[in-house]
Protein backbone atom coordinates (compact mmCIF):
# COMPACT_ATOMS: atom_id res chain seq x y z
CA UNK A 1 0.00 0.00 0.00
CA UNK A 2 1.19 3.36 -0.79
CA UNK A 3 1.53 6.21 1.61
CA UNK A 4 -1.15 8.18 0.07
CA UNK A 5 -3.67 4.78 0.39
CA UNK A 6 -2.75 4.62 4.05
CA UNK A 7 -3.51 8.55 4.29
CA UNK A 8 -6.55 7.77 2.17
CA UNK A 9 -7.72 5.00 4.00
CA UNK A 10 -6.85 6.98 7.65
CA UNK A 11 -9.13 9.96 6.64
CA UNK A 12 -11.81 7.64 5.76
CA UNK A 13 -11.73 8.39 1.67
CA UNK A 14 -12.21 6.11 -0.98
CA UNK A 15 -9.41 7.02 -4.37
CA UNK A 16 -12.16 8.69 -6.02
CA UNK A 17 -12.85 11.19 -2.80
CA UNK A 18 -8.99 11.93 -2.47
CA UNK A 19 -8.91 12.73 -5.96
CA UNK A 20 -11.68 15.14 -5.99
CA UNK A 21 -11.21 16.53 -2.73
CA UNK A 22 -7.63 17.51 -4.08
CA UNK A 23 -9.20 19.92 -6.44
CA UNK A 24 -10.79 21.30 -4.25
CA UNK A 25 -8.64 24.16 -2.97
CA UNK A 26 -7.97 26.87 -5.30
CA UNK A 27 -4.03 26.44 -5.09
CA UNK A 28 -4.01 24.29 -7.96
CA UNK A 29 -6.37 25.74 -9.56
CA UNK A 30 -4.28 29.03 -9.62
CA UNK A 31 -1.20 26.65 -10.78
CA UNK A 32 -3.06 25.39 -13.46
CA UNK A 33 -4.41 29.09 -15.01
CA UNK A 34 -0.67 30.67 -14.81
CA UNK A 35 0.39 27.98 -16.99
CA UNK A 36 0.20 30.16 -19.71
CA UNK A 37 0.93 27.50 -22.44
CA UNK A 38 -1.94 25.68 -21.44
CA UNK A 39 -4.63 28.57 -20.55
CA UNK A 40 -3.85 30.33 -24.10
CA UNK A 41 -3.80 27.43 -26.25
CA UNK A 42 -7.49 26.84 -24.91
CA UNK A 43 -8.51 30.46 -25.32
CA UNK A 44 -6.82 30.59 -28.58
CA UNK A 45 -8.14 27.02 -29.64
CA UNK A 46 -11.80 28.10 -28.39
CA UNK A 47 -11.81 32.13 -29.00
CA UNK A 48 -9.91 32.13 -33.06
CA UNK A 49 -12.54 29.77 -33.95
CA UNK A 50 -16.39 31.67 -33.12
CA UNK A 51 -17.11 30.19 -36.68
CA UNK A 52 -17.26 26.53 -34.71
CA UNK A 53 -18.84 27.48 -31.26
CA UNK A 54 -21.21 29.84 -32.29
CA UNK A 55 -25.17 28.85 -31.51
CA UNK A 56 -23.31 25.22 -30.40
CA UNK A 57 -24.11 23.34 -27.50
CA UNK A 58 -21.01 22.65 -25.67
CA UNK A 59 -20.13 20.44 -22.48
CA UNK A 60 -16.81 21.40 -20.47
CA UNK A 61 -16.09 18.21 -18.52
CA UNK A 62 -14.03 18.56 -15.11
CA UNK A 63 -14.98 22.64 -15.31
CA UNK A 64 -13.25 23.25 -12.28
CA UNK A 65 -13.01 27.54 -11.84
CA UNK A 66 -14.87 27.85 -15.48
CA UNK A 67 -12.57 29.02 -17.45
CA UNK A 68 -13.17 26.76 -20.48
CA UNK A 69 -17.11 27.54 -20.02
CA UNK A 70 -16.43 30.85 -20.15
CA UNK A 71 -14.07 31.24 -23.25
CA UNK A 72 -16.68 29.32 -24.93
CA UNK A 73 -19.99 31.52 -23.85
CA UNK A 74 -17.57 34.50 -25.40
CA UNK A 75 -16.55 32.84 -28.92
CA UNK A 76 -20.92 32.53 -29.01
CA UNK A 77 -22.14 28.93 -27.96
CA UNK A 78 -25.12 29.10 -27.21
CA UNK A 79 -24.80 27.06 -23.62
CA UNK A 80 -22.55 25.61 -22.20
CA UNK A 81 -22.88 23.37 -19.38
CA UNK A 82 -19.96 22.79 -17.43
CA UNK A 83 -19.60 19.87 -14.61
CA UNK A 84 -17.42 18.82 -11.99
CA UNK A 85 -17.26 16.69 -8.68
CA UNK A 86 -15.06 19.11 -6.57
CA UNK A 87 -16.19 21.57 -4.24
CA UNK A 88 -14.63 24.36 -6.91
CA UNK A 89 -17.68 24.16 -8.61
CA UNK A 90 -19.90 26.48 -5.64
CA UNK A 91 -16.59 29.19 -6.79
CA UNK A 92 -17.00 28.39 -10.46
CA UNK A 93 -20.46 29.17 -10.05
CA UNK A 94 -19.76 32.37 -8.32
CA UNK A 95 -17.66 33.43 -11.25
CA UNK A 96 -19.68 33.03 -13.97
CA UNK A 97 -22.53 34.83 -12.09
CA UNK A 98 -20.34 37.88 -11.45
CA UNK A 99 -18.82 37.95 -15.12
CA UNK A 100 -22.07 37.74 -16.31
CA UNK A 101 -22.46 34.73 -17.94
CA UNK A 102 -24.57 32.84 -16.44
CA UNK A 103 -27.51 32.92 -18.84
CA UNK A 104 -25.64 31.11 -21.03
CA UNK A 105 -23.46 28.54 -18.98
CA UNK A 106 -24.74 26.15 -16.45
CA UNK A 107 -22.13 24.77 -14.26
CA UNK A 108 -23.79 21.26 -12.40
CA UNK A 109 -21.57 19.64 -9.72
CA UNK A 110 -21.88 15.76 -10.03
CA UNK A 111 -20.11 13.09 -11.73
CA UNK A 112 -20.15 12.47 -15.20
CA UNK A 113 -20.85 8.67 -14.93
CA UNK A 114 -23.91 9.45 -12.84
CA UNK A 115 -25.67 13.24 -14.18
CA UNK A 116 -28.23 13.59 -16.59
CA UNK A 117 -27.51 16.31 -18.81
CA UNK A 118 -31.19 18.30 -19.32
CA UNK A 119 -30.13 18.20 -23.18
CA UNK A 120 -29.76 14.92 -25.08
CA UNK A 121 -26.70 15.91 -26.91
CA UNK A 122 -23.82 18.55 -26.98
CA UNK A 123 -22.33 19.75 -30.00
CA UNK A 124 -18.70 20.35 -28.89
CA UNK A 125 -17.25 18.44 -25.79
CA UNK A 126 -13.65 20.64 -23.88
CA UNK A 127 -11.32 19.15 -21.18
CA UNK A 128 -8.22 19.84 -20.09
CA UNK A 129 -8.19 16.04 -19.07
CA UNK A 130 -4.36 15.57 -19.06
CA UNK A 131 -2.30 14.40 -16.70
CA UNK A 132 1.20 13.43 -15.65
CA UNK A 133 2.43 11.34 -18.17
CA UNK A 134 -0.49 12.20 -20.20
CA UNK A 135 -2.69 9.65 -18.66
CA UNK A 136 -1.89 9.83 -14.94
CA UNK A 137 -5.71 9.77 -12.84
CA UNK A 138 -7.77 8.48 -15.61
CA UNK A 139 -9.57 11.62 -16.55
CA UNK A 140 -9.49 10.30 -20.07
CA UNK A 141 -11.97 7.80 -19.08
CA UNK A 142 -14.53 9.76 -18.00
CA UNK A 143 -14.15 12.52 -21.33
CA UNK A 144 -14.52 9.51 -23.41
CA UNK A 145 -17.79 8.98 -21.27
CA UNK A 146 -19.01 11.81 -21.84
CA UNK A 147 -18.48 11.73 -26.04
CA UNK A 148 -20.29 8.76 -26.58
CA UNK A 149 -23.27 9.00 -24.00
CA UNK A 150 -23.82 13.09 -25.19
CA UNK A 151 -21.40 14.12 -28.03
CA UNK A 152 -24.07 14.57 -31.69
CA UNK A 153 -22.75 12.87 -34.64
CA UNK A 154 -20.07 14.80 -36.06
CA UNK A 155 -19.42 16.72 -32.76
CA UNK A 156 -16.18 18.04 -32.12
CA UNK A 157 -13.66 17.46 -29.23
CA UNK A 158 -11.30 20.34 -28.19
CA UNK A 159 -8.55 18.69 -27.94
CA UNK A 160 -8.71 16.36 -30.14
CA UNK A 161 -5.46 14.54 -30.94
CA UNK A 162 -2.49 13.70 -28.20
CA UNK A 163 0.68 12.00 -28.66
CA UNK A 164 3.14 10.39 -25.94
CA UNK A 165 6.80 10.56 -26.70
CA UNK A 166 10.01 8.93 -25.06
CA UNK A 167 13.77 10.02 -25.26
CA UNK A 168 16.85 9.35 -23.08
CA UNK A 169 18.83 11.71 -21.31
CA UNK A 170 21.98 12.66 -18.86
CA UNK A 171 21.03 13.25 -15.40
CA UNK A 172 24.05 11.75 -13.00
CA UNK A 173 24.01 14.65 -10.59
CA UNK A 174 20.40 14.68 -9.46
CA UNK A 175 20.32 10.46 -10.11
CA UNK A 176 22.88 9.96 -7.41
CA UNK A 177 21.23 13.06 -5.01
CA UNK A 178 17.41 11.28 -5.88
CA UNK A 179 18.76 7.66 -5.79
CA UNK A 180 22.13 7.10 -4.32
CA UNK A 181 21.25 9.35 -1.02
CA UNK A 182 19.80 6.22 0.43
CA UNK A 183 23.42 3.98 0.13
CA UNK A 184 24.39 5.93 3.10
CA UNK A 185 22.49 8.37 5.14
CA UNK A 186 24.04 9.72 7.72
CA UNK A 187 26.22 6.37 8.10
CA UNK A 188 23.35 3.96 8.08
CA UNK A 189 22.03 1.75 5.02
CA UNK A 190 18.55 2.92 3.85
CA UNK A 191 18.17 0.88 0.74
CA UNK A 192 14.83 -0.57 1.76
CA UNK A 193 13.30 2.57 0.58
CA UNK A 194 15.59 3.37 -2.17
CA UNK A 195 14.52 0.43 -4.03
CA UNK A 196 10.57 2.36 -3.66
CA UNK A 197 12.16 5.60 -4.58
CA UNK A 198 13.69 3.42 -7.95
CA UNK A 199 10.13 2.66 -8.89
CA UNK A 200 8.48 5.51 -8.44
CA UNK A 201 8.60 8.38 -11.53
CA UNK A 202 9.75 11.64 -10.98
CA UNK A 203 7.94 14.51 -12.39
CA UNK A 204 10.48 17.21 -13.10
CA UNK A 205 11.58 20.26 -15.97
CA UNK A 206 14.37 18.62 -17.16
CA UNK A 207 16.73 21.12 -19.42
CA UNK A 208 16.87 20.44 -23.33
CA UNK A 209 20.60 20.20 -22.95
CA UNK A 210 20.15 16.82 -20.67
CA UNK A 211 18.53 15.38 -23.38
CA UNK A 212 20.75 12.80 -25.49
CA UNK A 213 19.03 10.81 -27.85
CA UNK A 214 15.99 11.58 -30.58
CA UNK A 215 12.14 11.02 -29.37
CA UNK A 216 10.25 8.47 -30.49
CA UNK A 217 6.54 8.35 -30.20
CA UNK A 218 4.97 5.86 -27.94
CA UNK A 219 0.74 6.57 -27.98
CA UNK A 220 -1.45 8.40 -30.52
CA UNK A 221 -4.66 9.18 -29.25
CA UNK A 222 -7.66 10.70 -31.47
CA UNK A 223 -10.26 11.78 -29.07
CA UNK A 224 -13.30 11.31 -31.04
CA UNK A 225 -12.70 7.52 -32.09
CA UNK A 226 -10.23 6.04 -28.83
CA UNK A 227 -11.84 3.44 -26.94
CA UNK A 228 -11.03 2.97 -23.11
CA UNK A 229 -9.56 -0.12 -23.18
CA UNK A 230 -7.11 1.46 -26.18
CA UNK A 231 -5.67 3.43 -22.73
CA UNK A 232 -3.59 0.44 -21.44
CA UNK A 233 -0.74 0.21 -24.36
CA UNK A 234 2.14 -2.14 -25.05
CA UNK A 235 4.59 -0.02 -27.63
CA UNK A 236 7.49 -0.59 -28.64
CA UNK A 237 10.24 2.15 -28.99
CA UNK A 238 13.78 3.02 -30.98
CA UNK A 239 15.78 6.14 -29.68
CA UNK A 240 19.44 6.98 -31.37
CA UNK A 241 22.25 8.34 -29.16
CA UNK A 242 23.04 12.40 -30.55
CA UNK A 243 26.15 12.52 -29.04
CA UNK A 244 28.93 10.67 -27.32
CA UNK A 245 27.43 10.67 -23.55
CA UNK A 246 25.60 8.48 -20.38
CA UNK A 247 22.25 7.45 -20.27
CA UNK A 248 20.58 7.63 -16.51
CA UNK A 249 17.01 7.80 -17.24
CA UNK A 250 14.24 7.48 -19.76
CA UNK A 251 12.10 10.54 -20.38
CA UNK A 252 8.49 11.19 -21.61
CA UNK A 253 6.12 13.62 -22.27
CA UNK A 254 3.33 14.68 -23.98
CA UNK A 255 1.77 17.07 -27.35
CA UNK A 256 -1.93 18.19 -27.52
CA UNK A 257 -3.24 19.17 -30.45
CA UNK A 258 -6.59 21.19 -31.56
CA UNK A 259 -7.08 20.14 -34.95
CA UNK A 260 -10.62 21.53 -35.64
CA UNK A 261 -9.02 24.67 -35.52
CA UNK A 262 -9.26 26.86 -39.02
CA UNK A 263 -5.52 27.16 -38.02
CA UNK A 264 -4.42 23.73 -36.61
CA UNK A 265 -3.40 24.48 -32.89
CA UNK A 266 -0.44 22.75 -30.34
CA UNK A 267 1.23 22.80 -27.34
CA UNK A 268 3.87 20.43 -26.36
CA UNK A 269 5.26 19.57 -22.51
CA UNK A 270 8.14 18.52 -23.78
CA UNK A 271 11.73 19.87 -22.49
CA UNK A 272 12.56 21.80 -26.18
CA UNK A 273 9.19 23.74 -25.06
CA UNK A 274 8.24 26.22 -22.74
CA UNK A 275 7.44 25.28 -19.64
CA UNK A 276 4.32 23.95 -18.17
CA UNK A 277 2.44 22.80 -14.95
CA UNK A 278 2.58 19.33 -16.31
CA UNK A 279 6.53 19.27 -16.57
CA UNK A 280 7.62 15.50 -17.69
CA UNK A 281 8.05 12.52 -16.57
CA UNK A 282 11.92 10.71 -15.42
CA UNK A 283 12.45 7.16 -15.04
CA UNK A 284 15.32 6.00 -14.06
CA UNK A 285 17.25 3.02 -15.10
CA UNK A 286 19.16 0.85 -12.67
CA UNK A 287 22.08 0.75 -14.96
CA UNK A 288 23.58 3.41 -16.43
CA UNK A 289 24.75 3.12 -20.37
CA UNK A 290 27.63 4.58 -21.83
CA UNK A 291 26.67 5.60 -25.59
CA UNK A 292 28.02 6.70 -28.93
CA UNK A 293 26.63 9.10 -31.55
CA UNK A 294 23.91 7.17 -33.72
CA UNK A 295 23.81 3.67 -31.41
CA UNK A 296 20.20 2.59 -30.83
CA UNK A 297 18.32 1.84 -27.46
CA UNK A 298 15.52 -0.11 -28.48
CA UNK A 299 12.71 -1.43 -25.85
CA UNK A 300 8.96 -1.35 -24.99
CA UNK A 301 6.98 0.58 -22.52
CA UNK A 302 3.94 -0.63 -21.42
CA UNK A 303 1.14 1.21 -19.18
CA UNK A 304 -2.07 0.24 -17.41
CA UNK A 305 -4.09 1.41 -14.59
CA UNK A 306 -3.02 0.05 -11.44
CA UNK A 307 -5.46 -2.63 -9.81
CA UNK A 308 -6.25 -1.15 -6.07
CA UNK A 309 -6.46 2.78 -7.96
CA UNK A 310 -7.29 2.79 -11.25
CA UNK A 311 -6.16 6.42 -11.34
CA UNK A 312 -2.36 5.47 -10.80
CA UNK A 313 -0.40 3.71 -13.61
CA UNK A 314 1.91 0.74 -13.98
CA UNK A 315 4.19 1.56 -16.22
CA UNK A 316 6.85 -1.36 -17.16
CA UNK A 317 9.69 -0.34 -19.68
CA UNK A 318 12.28 -2.99 -20.84
CA UNK A 319 15.09 -1.94 -23.28
CA UNK A 320 18.33 -3.53 -24.59
CA UNK A 321 21.82 -1.42 -25.65
CA UNK A 322 24.12 -3.27 -28.09
CA UNK A 323 27.23 -1.02 -28.59
CA UNK A 324 28.74 -0.94 -31.60
CA UNK A 325 32.27 -1.94 -30.27
CA UNK A 326 33.28 -4.75 -28.10
CA UNK A 327 34.95 -2.82 -25.43
CA UNK A 328 31.20 -1.70 -23.81
CA UNK A 329 28.91 -4.39 -22.17
CA UNK A 330 25.55 -4.93 -23.46
CA UNK A 331 22.95 -3.58 -21.34
CA UNK A 332 19.41 -4.93 -20.79
CA UNK A 333 16.55 -4.11 -18.30
CA UNK A 334 13.23 -5.01 -17.43
CA UNK A 335 12.47 -1.93 -15.00
CA UNK A 336 8.97 -1.53 -13.60
CA UNK A 337 7.20 1.90 -12.23
CA UNK A 338 4.12 2.93 -10.44
CA UNK A 339 2.89 6.54 -10.74
CA UNK A 340 1.01 7.36 -7.64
Amino acid sequence: MSQQEAQQQENGLTAQDYYFDSYSHWGIHEEMLKDDVRTLSYRDAIMQNPHLFRDKVVLDVGCGTGILSMFCARAGAKHVYGIDMSEIIHKAREIVNINKLSDRITVIKGKMEDIQLPVEKVDIIVSEWMGYFLLYESMLDTVLLARDRYLAPGGLMFPDRAKLLIAAIEDAEYKEEKIGFWDDVYGFDFSPIKRDVWKEPLVDNVDRIAVNTNSCEILSIDLTTVKKEELSFSSPFEITATRNDYVHAFLAWFDVEFSACHKPLSFSTGPFSRYTHWKQTVFYTHKDLTVKNGEYIRGTISCKPAERNHRELDIDISYNFIPKDEEREVVSEELSYRMC
